[in-house]
């Protein structure tokens, strides 16, 4: 940043503190504990972030002297503000209902619409679907489509049976091989036959639909199977890669093609990391594409999708999805997406209704229509942090894009399990960060709401027939997060729901009162993750009257909470109490005390819960002491 005078007098009246100075008094006031372990943050993507950065860490980072819509369009494409695209996708197939919906959505401020059209075969249908839809103001992005050579014919027919100009009309295919091969193990029929529908595609919308996108790459997949963000971009810029290459082979030039590229990004919830994501992108992109020598700049450009992750939504506490969900669009539009699509805060159970449509389509509005973020061009720009943060995304991306490219690009890696191994590590680690409650899902795996009962609201979704049962190459799959912790509370209730007594647990708190408390705090979150009824009174004077207590209740599980030192004291006595007067019951321990576990054990303790518990597994273990399993 530049100083004028204004500035020097400004900054004059405070003398300047060297990093040297920070680093000395950082270390003091953590007196003596770990540097690198106490604020250095470790992200999955494999890089370090610091707990602070200074006008220094920006130097060598070169794209910082480009303006916004300039090469390497790290600040976007956009000059004057920051106004995205706001999107509504539609997860319905009857094609009356979704009309319906798309026409409330864009009365109610949706710019684009997105429809599945899987079902959708004759002109009948499609003109069904549109109907009403302005196609020169509404973009039509097709989602899903068993043939989009079809849809593409039935679009275009319709376009012409109304009389438009197609040069007026945008919207996108979501036409994406690669994607499927991905999904489903192997090509819908070949890679060649992909191609060549791919060459159709694109000569096909060249004449009639110039503004429309071919291919869209479907970077939210690798997310919503447990990619990382740096996955995530390197598999994205291979796939974008292969088709700029594929159909290179087939004559086109990167400027007949990579204007015609979509690039659909998935947005979860470690709100810089997605901001500086974008950014990363943008940059990676125009270097890709740079290397094909485009005659025009507009080449060098990416397109960018943003659309909610589903892997971080939750069943359980759904609302917090809306708060999910809210961040997560304010990262898209502070990265400058191009569009954005905000999932229904309900869709991980239930198809979205009106109201769940509304208020996504709302998060939205209020971005941009109340809070202004699309007044101002590349609001992060020149924040040490997620300049930074860009840097590192856009180098360690562009080191695996390599690595894929030296394999053959991405469909040879596909073909060797490469992708579909890096993915499966990364998802490995993000389940058990969440099962050692590393990372936090509110309502899920922390802070969760015993009392949420939502077994009688998930509908059941229509199994779909996968056309390559056996495939040659391994698949990956969606999930979501939360997942197991779901499974273990709708276990839970219906075991309730098949007449048994719900699971509680006796928070038995005794001794130190910081201590039991805290304990009693972990206990309550620990089975309220699982739905247990949790049974607390306010603290014992003695083990014996917490010990007469427990046994006067009707709780299947005791919990002992109280401090380690205690514990070597009074633990083994109540946990010999408790078994001998009710051997059936289940007797546990909050906390680890390691030096006194094997007396305990033999004492009658079952289980010990702490912060490093893999909280699935023993709530499973629970469960199946109890009968639920």
């Amino acid at each position: 940043m530049e100083m004028n005078d204004n500035n020097l007098k400004l900054f004059a009246e405070f003398p300047p503190v060297p990093t040297s100075a920070w680093e000395e008094q950082i270390r003091a006031d953590l007196k003596g504990a770990d540097y690198e372990k106490k604020l250095i943050w470790k992200t999955d993507e494999g890089f370090p972030v610091r707990p602070y950065y200074r006008v220094e860490d920006l130097q060598g980072l070169e794209y910082l002297d480009s303006l916004p819509g300039e090469f390497p369009f790290t600040r976007g494409n956009k000059t004057t503000n920051n106004r995205w695209i706001v999107r509504q996708d539609l997860y319905v197939d009857n094609l009356e209902e979704a009309n319906r919906i798309a026409l409330d959505a864009l009365q109610r401020g949706a710019d684009d619409i997105g429809f599945r059209v899987k079902e959708v075969t004759t002109h009948k249908q499609i003109q069904q679907l549109l109907n009403g839809i302005d196609l020169q103001k509404t973009g039509i992005h097709f989602i899903s489509s068993r043939s989009y050579p079809l849809t593409l014919e039935l679009f275009i027919y319709e376009t012409g049976n109304r009389g438009l100009d197609g040069k007026n009309i945008h919207g996108s295919m979501n036409f994406d091989p690669i994607s499927y091969l991905l999904l489903h193990g192997n090509f819908y029929m070949s890679k060649d036959s992909n191609f060549d529908e791919a060459e159709y595609l694109v000569n096909t919308i060249q004449k009639r639909l110039p503004l429309f996108k071919v291919f869209t790459v479907n970077g939210h997949l690798f997310g919503n199977a447990g990619a990382n963000v740096v996955q995530e971009l390197a598999f994205s810029m291979a796939s974008a890669n292969e088709y700029l290459a594929g159909m290179k082979e087939k004559g086109f030039s990167v400027d007949a093609i990579s204007p015609k590229i979509l690039f659909s990004f998935g947005i979860g919830s470690s709100y810089f990391l997605e901001i500086a994501k974008l950014r990363a992108a943008r940059l990676l992109w125009s270097a890709i594409v740079d290397q094909y020598h485009p005659e025009k700049e507009d080449s060098r450009k990416m397109f960018i999708h943003s659309t909610s992750l589903l892997w971080n939504k939750s069943i359980y506490d759904p609302y917090v999805n809306m708060l999910r969900t809210t961040t997560e669009g304010m990262a898209a539009a502070v990265g400058n997406a191009d569009s954005i699509s905000i999932l229904p805060f309900d869709i991980a159970y239930k198809k979205p209704d009106d109201f769940s449509n509304h208020i996504a389509r709302n998060q939205q509005l209020i971005l941009r229509e109340e809070a202004y973020i699309d007044k101002i061009v590349d609001p992060s720009a020149g924040s040490y942090f997620i300049e930074n943060l860009t840097h590192s995304i856009a180098h360690h991306s562009w080191k695996l894009f390599l690595e894929i490219e030296s394999k053959g690009g991405m469909i040879e890696s596909i073909k060797q399990n490469f992708i579909q191994e890096e993915i499966e590590k990364s998802r490995q680690k993000k389940n058990m960060d969440i099962a050692q409650r590393k990372v936090i899902m509110i309502g899920t795996n922390q802070y969760p709401n015993s009392k949420d009962a939502m077994l009688s609201a998930i509908e059941k979704p229509a199994p779909e027939t996968d056309e390559n049962a056996t495939s040659p190459y391994k698949k990956i799959t969606p999930y979501r997060g939360a997942m197991l912790f779901e499974r273990i509370r709708l276990a839970t209730e219906q075991f309730v729901n098949k007449g048994n007594k719900k699971p509680s647990v006796f928070l038995l708190t005794v001794g130190n009162l910081a201590m039991r408390k805290a304990r009693a705090t972990f206990t309550s979150n620990f089975f309220g993750c699982a739905g247990f009824d949790i049974h607390e009174e306010a603290g014992f004077d003695t083990p014996e009257d917490g010990i007469n207590a427990a046994l006067a209740s009707d709780c299947e599980i005791i919990m002992i909470c109280s401090s380690d030192e205690e514990y070597g004291a009074m633990a083994a006595g109540i946990a010999s109490a408790l078994k001998k007067a009710s051997p059936d019951r289940i007797v546990g321990v909050a906390g680890y005390p390691k030096e006194i576990l094997d007396s305990l054990k033999e004492a009658g303790v079952d289980e010990f819960i702490h912060v490093r518990s893999n909280v699935p597994e023993i709530l499973m273990r629970f469960q199946k002491k109890i009968g639920i399993f």
